[in-house]
């Protein structure tokens, strides 16, 4: 196939790029250059996808297969790009986000479910940010009517993860001594490998695919406990996980999911944060490898290098427990357990 991938240097854009080459597809990545370099075998344009004229110079005389969109935030921008690749490429498909479902992460989600109220050419101003994907969505369905794939993710891990959850664990985990654990260690989380994904996403395409498929791993395939036992076999380094209340925690000062990553206090805001179905997709062909493998891989990666460092950042939220903060919350724990 030829396709078409609109950004593909960092983490999920990466492994469809690395995957779609192994399978010996003609690859064109469109991009401004700034966030990773090029894999060998693909060939880049450069250009910014706000710009109209690079849009324009991108599409003249070219056609394309497919179109995959990895880095489709804002409404307007995505309905830019689609109607300059209209003409230009047999089908769309766009990574969008459990985000765009209004009900999560308070219910348990499947596609079935009602999408936030987002218009296709919405700006940020417009709406709240959760609803923005659900905007991105409808402007690739009104531009490629029953010619759009659309996957919705959960949260993805795996090598060169850019924003920095599960690489802060396998870091902080890998300075040995004594680290902080949210809750419980039977707590679930639902978590997928981008290369899961990447090739979910390829062989539906090779199918001619199209339609809406929720795509994060098996309802809770782990747990808190086996990921960070699975981070301290990775790196070795024989760290000592300290389980402390997730109210003592939140009184503490400390912040679920930004300071502390992939932690979601239980309570019914949250009921449905690790039980969305991927029934559909897994029907559909999608395997999901062992977390014990993504996180040794991750780890890896993180070693070697060959991936841009992790931003350790969610949008402009710093991502990861300050260290100082860290041990005078721990200080606390064990004061709390020494006088009971």
């Amino acid at each position: 196939m030829k396709i078409l991938l609109i950004g593909g240097t960092v983490f999920l854009g990466r492994a469809l790029v690395d995957e779609a080459l192994r399978r010996g597809h003609e690859v064109t990545l469109f991009n401004r250059g700034q966030a990773g370099p090029t894999p060998d075998g693909a060939e880049a344009v450069r250009g910014d996808r706000e710009d109209e004229d690079a849009l324009r110079a991108l599409a003249e005389g070219r056609t394309w297969d497919w179109v995959i969109d990895t880095c489709g935030f804002e409404p307007r921008i995505v309905r830019r790009s689609v109607r300059a690749l209209a003409g230009h490429a047999d089908a769309y498909a766009f990574v969008s986000s459990f985000h765009a479902y209004a009900d999560w992460p308070t219910k348990a989600v499947d596609e079935s479910f009602p999408r936030h109220a987002c218009a296709p050419d919405a700006s940020p101003d417009d709406v709240p940010y959760n609803a923005l994907k659900a905007g991105c969505e409808r402007a690739v369905e009104e531009g490629f009517p029953e010619r759009a794939l659309i996957v919705n993710p959960g949260i993805i891990v795996g090598p060169g993860e850019n924003v920095g959850r599960l690489p802060w664990w396998l870091e902080t985990i890998a300075r040995g001594g004594r680290v902080l654990a949210p809750g419980s260690p039977d707590r679930a989380v639902q978590l997928i490998d981008a290369r899961d994904i990447a090739d979910f996403v390829l062989d539906r395409l090779a199918e001619g695919g199209t339609g809406r498929y929720l795509t994060t791993g098996v309802r809770e395939n782990t747990t808190m406990g086996e990921l960070l036992a699975a981070c301290v076999d990775a790196t070795g380094a024989g760290t000592e996980l300290v389980w402390a209340d997730e109210r003592f925690l939140q009184d503490h000062g400390v912040a679920p999911w930004t300071e502390v990553p992939l932690w979601v206090p239980t309570g019914p805001e949250s009921a449905g944060a690790w039980t969305a179905s991927s029934a559909k997709a897994l029907a559909a062909g999608l395997r999901c490898r062992p977390i014990t493998e993504t996180v040794a891989d991750t780890w890896r990666a993180l070693v070697e290098g060959g991936h841009p460092r992790p931003k350790y950042l969610q949008g402009a939220t710093p991502v990861g427990l300050d260290k100082d903060k860290h041990d005078a919350v721990l200080a606390a724990w064990d004061a709390r357990g020494s006088r009971a």
